[in-house]
């Protein structure tokens, strides 16, 4: 996510594609986010093939790059032969994927949850920093939520907090989109006005 100090130096252009693509994904995000709070164990199985998925691409890219460098690797065949053993592990056995991905999350959670409380500061005194403040603090409670249930609730938990993450992501994707596209006017404002001074002084 693009932080604000960065913002605040972009183009014209570049605010007004941000802002355009920030929209966008943020209300994909917020859709992903509903299905995964009212559809727990369903995003929980999909989270998992997901990151099957990934394991078993990463394998074979892996594989790919050993191949065309140094067929005699053995440590990168290996590592190759790892990725794709463990994506299709998860694959075949999603449930107990499920639980390992909690482990996974609950440290995913604890990481976003000190980036948006380095945002928030950032962005202290915007109109929304609220926002970015509090799902930093939604995302430390969940890691903790996280730690203390597992297993037993991770095929729940997963789900359900991928989800919180994902619509509260998505309003602040939208929320940033609605202050670049702001900049972007105050662009054209600044503008306009040092055209019509420099037209006064000519």
């Amino acid at each position: 996510m693009v932080g604000y100090q960065n913002i605040k130096n972009l183009n014209k252009e570049v605010l007004k594609q941000f802002a355009k693509h920030s929209k966008f994904v943020g209300v994909i995000f917020i859709l992903l986010g509903l299905v995964g709070i009212l559809y727990s164990p369903i995003m929980s199985v999909a989270t998992a093939y997901f990151v099957a998925w990934l394991f078993v691409f990463s394998g074979f890219w892996v594989a790919f790059h050993t191949w065309n460098t140094d067929r005699k690797d053995w440590l990168g065949w290996l590592k190759a032969f790892i990725y794709i053993l463990t994506g299709i592990l998860v694959s075949i056995f999603p449930f107990p994927g499920v639980a390992a991905l909690a482990i996974i999350l609950a440290v995913y959670f604890f990481f976003d949850g000190f980036a948006s409380f380095a945002l928030a500061y950032q962005m202290k005194g915007e109109k929304y920093w609220w926002l970015i403040l509090l799902n930093g603090i939604l995302s430390i409670v969940l890691g903790v939520l996280f730690l203390t249930g597992w297993p037993v609730n991770s095929l729940i938990l997963v789900g359900l907090f991928v989800g919180i993450s994902l619509f509260f992501d998505g309003i602040i994707l939208l929320t940033m989109g609605s202050y670049a596209k702001k900049l972007e006017e105050e662009i054209d404002s600044d503008k306009k006005t040092s055209n019509n001074q420099t037209d006064s002084k000519a």
